[in-house]
């Protein structure tokens, strides 16, 4: 059994609310009224919080997610529970600008993981590209720079 340490939750700034995991557990435990017991309950008939204290089934969980992407018309058939592990590195990759090292040790994933694995969950094939290909090695666009002050690609300092 591997030593798992624990994951610390801090507000997102209002810009990024939308993929706050404070406000989101939050908003979780005001609609379902669970107030003791497992956080994540079974979902009973009528897409109601079952009443006893069972946590819900990875694979209620998967079927629900596939669902919801039907609901969005998004053909589900490429998602997997691996998807939220993957969305979730390319975030913090893409987005946040962490380098793979800060993600692995993160994801608690720093040893004995080969760079291959770690390539698998930033890149696949399904993914849109982020820039053109004949702009590859075209000299008139810039590359975009790391801001010291934001750790993102912006104008501020």
């Amino acid at each position: 059994m591997t030593d798992t340490k624990p994951y610390y939750l801090w507000v997102f700034p209002q810009s990024e609310a939308h993929l706050c995991p404070v406000r989101a557990i939050a908003e979780w435990i005001q609609a379902s009224s669970i107030t003791t017991g497992f956080l994540f309950r079974k979902i009973a008939s009528g897409d109601r919080v079952a009443e006893a204290n069972a946590p819900m089934s990875s694979e209620q969980f998967l079927e629900m997610f596939r669902n919801n992407l039907l609901d969005i018309n998004i053909d589900p058939i490429a998602f997997g529970a691996h998807s939220f592990w993957r969305g979730g590195c390319q975030y913090l990759h893409i987005e946040r600008r962490w380098s793979l090292r800060k993600i692995c040790e993160w994801g608690g994933r720093s040893q004995g993981v080969t760079n291959l694995a770690i390539a698998k969950y930033l890149i696949s094939l399904d993914d849109d590209p982020m820039e053109a290909r004949e702009d590859y090695f075209n000299p008139s666009c810039q590359p975009a720079l790391k801001c010291l002050h934001c750790e993102r690609s912006c104008s501020c300092d």
